[in-house]
């Protein structure tokens, strides 16, 4: 893990600017290559901006065949991070609280650091498909069945089924 930046040093820097280039691999995500990833993060008094690159292969499991299969990942992603001071007490909220749109965005510490392995890592989930179908033709899981076979009936339902003849038996001698 490449160490997280401590906010308040990229004050001095130069542009206050913050260049990473790095390759790691994550343990939640199966991938084939290392992630190649280049950070920048420029303080802007009151907001981080972040700006990424990242390219990586992934492994995934196909939603429809159940085979895993190779997808190419490669992010381009930008992002203002808010700079407040409440971030850092976030932890104390209550689990349950009314919020507003304006609520919903990313905050950190201005006297806290910036990981930009999470960061990375955050938006190659984002960047991944929802539907994981392997290919267009995928045609799903195949199922061989005996064409001899009839209709499987489970056993449990055997007395319904008696019940069911006998109803149909004592129906038709009434008529």
């Amino acid at each position: 893990m490449h160490d997280a930046i401590y906010i308040p040093h990229l004050l001095k820097a130069a542009e206050r600017t913050r260049s990473l280039l790095f390759e790691t691999t994550f343990d939640n995500l199966a991938t084939l290559t290392p992630v190649r990833a280049e950070v920048s993060v420029r303080h802007g008094t009151t907001f981080l901006d972040v700006r990424g690159t990242a390219k990586t292969i992934v492994t995934l499991v196909c939603d429809r065949c159940l085979q895993q299969y190779n997808h190419r990942v490669a992010i381009n992603a930008q992002e203002i991070i808010w700079l407040e001071d409440a971030a850092s007490t976030s932890q104390d909220l209550p689990l349950e609280q009314e919020i507003t749109p304006d609520d919903l965005v990313e905050s950190l510490s201005p006297s806290g650091y910036f990981e930009p392995e999470t960061w990375i890592y955050e938006q190659i989930c984002l960047s991944l498909p929802q539907r994981q179908i392997c290919n267009e033709q995928c045609s799903g899981l195949s199922v061989d069945e005996p064409a001899d076979r009839g209709p499987e009936i489970d056993e449990r339902w055997s007395a319904l089924e008696a019940l069911k003849q006998q109803l149909l038996a004592d129906d038709s001698s009434h008529n």
